[in-house]
């Protein structure tokens, strides 16, 4: 009789426990109910699956209950914010500074907390401001980056130079990856590299395996033990595993050839500092290998996939690619290529870019962030330790203040002269303390690639092949579904 007495005790603490954690907090912003076990999950599911795109599934939940602040509960109470002031705020505000600790995030970091992208408190502090400091002395956003981009150009120029059927977008991502390459580890690849074909395969394999709101690992960590190959849990540690040897090798290259006098490159920078502190600090050689985990992953696949979208629509607007051409013309002329310092002189240029980086955002929700202390948000109460994604699709293409926001036209960011507007609403690399690091360099490849390739090429449609579709692939970096262009030279 005692022993039932307990049993049925622990079920009903048990089960008191279970419904108070998924009990809606009081004044939590509305959404989908909280079931037992798996929350808002199935509703997200059914939403992704209708809507194909993470952010089209949040937007159209956060429609059905008429809120710009969405209350979900995923591997924890979750928020997902919609709206240009709305966001801002977000991305501005301390309290929403934080980064969540959960299965998910470790496994993204190898087990651990390291890094700078997913971390926060002293810890992103301390690292945050070691690789803004020494990515400064190195040339970002200055002259040593910009040789270092046109030199990767005029590779990638020299490869397409008889012209022929390409995929644009992947024939950039290469430089793209070397250029960062140097800065990080203090030499380039050559296009036959097959380390560099190693590192691109490695980091598209695992954008796909990744969810931004958590997935399935993050809600049942326990599924890792049960169904490793299906719950993406086997792919995500192969990855992780092939990316650490790559990294490690390199380190240890540069541990051999050490000295205090030379800080050349990231690494080098990072392995001295590791030597002045000596014991006690967050320069270890696992932190290490974060940090240029956290860079590789920022800066390629973001870069490389819009000058993707970029040239797919040159493809589909032809009108606009050949204003782009006599603009660089009467600019750069022919007997050169663009440089860096031709960039305010290319207004219309400028303004496709900053379209193609409105209409085609290839990061439409990020996060997530982790709120450290109880807040407010529309008049909702956010405890702390919520976590919280925010929708820049929805800033991008918010109708009220776009127009048209589903229409390619880069004349919106041109006033009556002709002159660039620089539109508040426009925040492809974020805003705030956690701002994109590589911003200068993606903006520098992104500019240069682009100008550079149509200033000697004409891309064109393939002979029998149809125009990308308009609709993106789906992912946490969305891209332009698979598409070859013919390049054909300028005289």
């Amino acid at each position: 009789m005692l022993a039932i007495l307990l049993v049925t005790t622990v079920i009903l603490l048990s089960t008191a426990l279970l419904l108070r954690k998924y009990s809606r907090p009081s004044n939590f912003p509305p959404g989908p109910p909280w079931l037992p076990l798996v929350g808002s999950f199935p509703d997200l599911r059914r939403a992704c699956s209708e809507h194909r795109h993470l952010h089209a599934a949040l937007g159209a939940l956060a429609g059905r209950h008429e809120t710009p602040v969405l209350g979900l509960r995923l591997s924890a109470p979750t928020v997902v914010v919609f709206g240009h002031d709305l966001v801002r705020h977000v991305l501005t505000r301390e309290e929403f500074d934080g980064r969540p600790d959960s299965f998910f995030i470790r496994l993204r970091a190898m087990g651990g907390r390291r890094g700078i992208t997913f971390t926060d408190g002293g810890l992103w502090h301390e690292q945050r401001s070691f690789a803004l400091r020494h990515l400064k002395q190195l040339g970002l956003g200055r002259g040593p980056m910009e040789a270092l981009v046109t030199a990767e150009l005029r590779g990638l120029l020299q490869l397409l130079a008889d012209g022929g059927e390409a995929r644009v977008g992947e024939a950039c991502a290469p430089g793209v990856l070397s250029a960062l390459w140097v800065l990080v580890a203090g030499a380039g690849f050559s296009r036959e590299d097959p380390l560099l074909r190693r590192l691109l395969s490695a980091f598209k394999a695992r954008s796909s395996a990744f969810d931004m709101a958590g997935g399935t690992l993050d809600l049942c960590p326990w599924l890792r033990f049960l169904a490793p190959e299906w719950s993406g849990y086997n792919l995500i540690r192969r990855i992780n595993a092939d990316l650490k040897h790559i990294f490690m090798t390199t380190i240890k290259e540069h541990q051999k050839l050490y000295s205090q006098d030379k800080t050349d490159d990231l690494i080098d920078a990072f392995l001295h500092e590791m030597e002045l502190r000596k014991g006690k600090t967050s320069f270890t050689v696992d932190q290490l290998v974060m940090v240029c985990m956290d860079f590789f992953i920022a800066g390629v696949l973001t870069t490389s996939t819009t000058l993707d979208f970029l040239f797919a629509t040159m493809l589909r607007h032809p009108d606009a690619q050949r204003r782009v051409q006599a603009e660089l013309d009467s600019v750069v002329g022919r007997d050169r290529l663009p440089d860096f310092s031709d960039r305010p002189n290319l207004p219309y240029v400028e303004a496709v870019l900053l379209e193609v980086q409105r209409l085609y955002l290839v990061t439409p929700i990020i996060g997530p962030r982790r709120v450290t202390k109880n807040t407010t948000l529309y008049g909702y109460d956010i405890p702390k330790n919520t976590t919280v994604l925010l929708s820049l699709w929805s800033v991008h293409h918010d109708t009220q203040h776009w127009g048209d926001p589903e229409v390619f036209r880069p004349e919106r960011h041109l006033d009556e002269r002709g002159d660039v507007v620089v539109d508040e609403w426009l925040m492809p690399f974020g805003l705030g303390k956690r701002r994109c690091l590589g911003e200068a360099l993606a903006r520098s490849c992104t500019f240069l690639f682009f100008a550079g390739i149509l200033h000697q090429f004409e891309v064109l449609p393939a002979p029998g092949k149809e125009l990308p579709s308009e609709d993106p692939v789906p992912g946490i970096v969305i891209a332009p579904q698979p598409y070859t262009a013919l390049l054909r030279p300028r005289s």
